[in-house]
């Protein structure tokens, strides 16, 4: 100690300070046994965390097939952190609807979405989220949406010349589309949100705003060493020491990989915060004054449709009781990029990838599309809905109407959801009722679970989605004709009366109630390979043709046609 720097010194003593703070707290908390079954501990010290969260995809269908839609998991060893592990119908409900107001999001998710975000949906509680989304949910209208479609088609199709001018006409080709879908995700969402034209996919026209949105999550989840002592940095240091707490974490002693994620991420974060300040204030500057030039990096196409021109007006309009903060605008501007950047490309790519495991399903869904333009294409309506090359652009209504297509989607979002698993706490003692008895911790039959205050829970959107209770025996399957089948009053995801309430289709993946998926009508529209999840699914190339931890997303692709 002697030879270290004083600052050093003062780093480490925050760091050890916070550490036993986190001890104290788990290990102070009453010791109530959950009266319900679950798996036993994995390991002596990281209990099931490992097992079930770090590309758990298999072992966390087991468990909720195993112990039911309710059962106890043990986070960490020795500090009696049991967790309950959800997936049942009912307790869902209870959770995200009926008394959604017991639960809420965990601080290590709120105040870390505050530090990179802001203000945002998804860093607020209580009356200023509802405030939030009161405002925000006339902004998603199918009518805002349709709106935004050619947009999104523009990209598409910017993204179609691209692979085609790596294609050969006659023999197939493997090539790893995983960052075209990631630059071509990141120019719908950023021409969608906040009208700024991104130009990604062009990738010798990256700027610094460009590159720190697409290298956001990979660091998020290299640094999540630092997350469970954010609550506690914000709740007792004032914003002075929490940034000379940041200029501290330089320190020699602590691993030195960990220690340039950190930096790297906060410089991302800053970058993000700087660019978008920028942008907001340009749109809101061009709103005031209509007659005003566009700023240079804002799109023509989207002037006034985006999603960002759409709230300020509606803001503008609203009463003062209603209107949000320039820092909230802020927040939700920050968190609808983030969230829609990640999870479109996790979408489009496993979508993509199950076309090419079921070649049969491709060519009936290719057909479908190319019967549809053809039938615009000649009728009276698609005067403007051509591009560049002549390609007709199917409206909104009509690429909504294709059976099959929306068949896809909904079964691919269903199987894999792009945020397999949620975290909430109760801030009061309940009880948790259960659409299908679970096992208790002596074996026997039990419909309710009571538990106390400040319990965790882990909500399995996978284990939802995959529930053969309420989606049948081949609820594992990826049958898009499921769907199909539903004009014929069989209708997927429920039976004898029993499902999931879900905003979308009767599955968990958007969630419900007033903290579910607010942009998912946006999200609608835009082998040897391994899906590893994480805190979203990312595919990888297991050894020894890859590394099994860089993403990618290899396919063999030809041109069906000149």
């Amino acid at each position: 100690l002697a030879r270290m720097f004083l600052p050093q010194i003062i780093g480490y003593g925050v760091l050890t300070l916070a550490v036993f703070k986190l001890i104290q707290r788990r290990a102070s908390r009453k010791s109530i046994a959950l009266n319900v079954a679950g798996p036993e501990s994995d390991h002596w010290l990281k209990g099931n965390v490992e097992s079930m969260f770090v590309d758990g995809f298999e072992r966390c269908l087991e468990v909720a097939a195993d112990y039911g839609g309710l059962s106890r998991m043990i986070m960490m060893c020795g500090l009696q952190d049991e967790w309950l592990y959800v997936s049942d119908p009912r307790v869902l409900h209870y959770i995200l609807v009926k008394e959604q107001h017991i639960f809420e999001e965990n601080d290590v998710f709120l105040f870390c979405n505050q530090l990179m975000f802001g203000e945002g949906l998804i860093s607020t509680l209580g009356e200023q989220h509802r405030k939030q989304r009161k405002m925000l949910n006339p902004v998603f209208s199918t009518c805002n949406m349709r709106e935004l479609l050619p947009i999104t088609q523009t990209v598409s199709h910017h993204l179609r010349s691209v692979l085609v001018a790596n294609l050969s006409d006659h023999t197939s080709v493997e090539f790893d589309v995983l960052p075209w879908l990631s630059r071509s995700a990141l120019d719908c969402i950023c021409e969608g949100m906040p009208g700024y034209h991104s130009n990604a996919i062009d990738t010798g026209n990256d700027n610094e705003y460009v590159e720190a949105l697409r290298m956001l999550a990979p660091f998020i989840s290299r640094t999540i060493l630092f997350r469970r002592f954010v609550p506690m940095v914000m709740r007792y240091l004032s914003l002075y020491w929490r940034k000379k707490l940041v200029d501290l974490l330089t320190i020699s002693w602590l691993p030195t990989q960990t220690m340039k994620d950190f930096r790297e991420l906060h410089r991302i974060v800053e970058v993000m915060d700087s660019a978008s300040r920028t942008i907001f204030q340009e749109k809101k500057a061009a709103l005031d004054q209509p007659g005003s030039p566009i700023p240079s990096q804002s799109s023509w196409e989207t002037r006034g449709k985006d999603i960002m021109s759409i709230m300020l007006k509606s803001n503008a309009s609203s009463s003062e009781a209603d209107r949000l903060s320039d820092a909230e605008l802020l927040g939700q501007m920050n968190v609808m990029i983030f969230a829609g950047l990640e999870t479109t490309t996790a979408a489009v790519g496993r979508a993509l990838y199950m076309l090419a495991k079921h070649p049969h399903i491709q060519e009936r869904l290719r057909a479908e599309i190319n019967d549809a333009m053809a039938v615009y294409q000649f009728s009276d309506v698609h005067s403007h809905a051509e591009d560049n090359n002549g390609s007709v652009r199917l409206p909104y209504d009509a690429l909504m109407s294709l059976p099959l297509l929306d068949a896809v989607v909904r079964e691919t979002l269903r199987l894999y959801p792009s945020l397999p698993i949620l975290l909430r706490r109760t801030t009061e003692a309940t009880s948790l009722p259960l659409q299908f008895p679970v096992r208790s911790a002596s074996g026997e039959e039990i419909n309710a679970v009571p538990v106390a205050e400040n319990q965790r829970i882990v909500m399995s959107i996978l284990a939802a989605n995959h529930n053969q209770a309420v989606w049948g025996k081949d609820a594992s399957d990826w049958k898009p004709e499921r769907w199909l089948n539903s004009s014929q009053g069989d209708t997927p995801g429920v039976k004898v009366g029993v499902r999931y309430t879900g905003v979308y289709s009767s599955m968990m993946t958007f969630l419900t109630g007033s903290r579910s998926c607010i942009g998912f009508k946006f999200a609608e529209m835009e082998i040897r390979i391994h899906w590893m999840m994480t805190g979203f699914f990312a595919p990888v190339i297991k050894p020894p043709a890859g590394d099994g931890k860089t993403p990618q997303l290899p396919l063999s692709m030809r041109l069906v046609r000149k």
